[in-house]
């Protein structure tokens, strides 16, 4: 049987545009697409070229907290693989959320935030260890030889 790949997932969000540009600052992702969309609403596809977040927004939000691990149906979290997670949480801290839940187990590093909506990402990274000493080292080479190049 040929495997499905995930395309997109939409999510109701205030102001799909602000959300975007968030996660555009934070996982490099760009608008594909955006205008008027269902009942009047607003939508923004970010993402790459291969998935995507549909951000949409009736225009209206009911406000109140629900918890979605115990409704059926309820959006639970969006994981996010990244290569640099130390670099994601300096962004995410930077755009004022917090970062919490850290996991350290195989098979990779991990940790959640909610964003102003209150939607949850998790963002996880299969890097090994010995694959992020490998990439500072070749890191570190590259600063170097730019800095020899410069000294002749």
């Amino acid at each position: 049987m040929e495997k499905a790949t995930l395309e997109h997932v939409n999510i109701t969000v205030e102001d799909p545009k602000k959300t975007a540009s968030m996660l555009h600052r934070l996982f490099g992702w760009d608008i594909r697409w955006e205008g008027p969309s269902l009942g009047s609403g607003y939508t923004v596809h970010v993402g790459n070229d291969h998935s995507y977040l549909a951000l949409y927004s009736p225009g209206g939000i009911q406000e109140g907290a629900i918890e979605t691990y115990n409704l059926r149906g309820g959006l639970n979290h969006i994981a996010l693989v990244v290569e640099d997670l130390n670099a994601v949480e300096k962004r995410v801290v930077a755009e004022g959320l917090i970062p919490r839940n850290y996991g350290d187990y195989e098979p990779g590093r991990r940790f959640y935030f909610y964003d102003a909506d209150q939607v949850e990402y998790e963002v996880v990274s299969y890097i090994t260890q010995k694959k992020a000493f490998k990439n500072q080292v070749i890191r570190e080479l590259g600063k170097m030889s730019r800095f020899g190049a410069l000294a002749r």
